[in-house]
């Protein structure tokens, strides 16, 4: 199997930093997620960034729709492959 990356959206770097801090709680990820300042295209305003987690799955067991479903309550969602 080869190894899965899920990529949440959020709105902002405090939601960003939550996330990062929560998924080891609800969903056991052992690896530290990968924090990414994503600035939208055109905008130079650091206010109109988006964040990214990154979240390596290489067992491929973390549930895409369960990882949606907590981005979305950060105001954000997870990236489709």
């Amino acid at each position: 199997m080869s190894d899965v990356r899920h990529v949440l959206v959020l709105p902002d770097r405090e939601a960003a930093e939550e996330v990062v801090g929560e998924l080891s709680d609800r969903f056991g990820v052992a690896e530290e997620p990968q924090l990414v300042r994503d600035a939208l295209a055109g905008e130079d305003d650091a206010e109109d960034a988006q964040w990214l987690v990154v979240v390596e799955d290489p067992s491929g067991r973390l549930d895409a729709s369960a990882l949606d479903a907590f981005a979305a309550e950060y105001e954000g969602w997870l990236e489709a492959p």
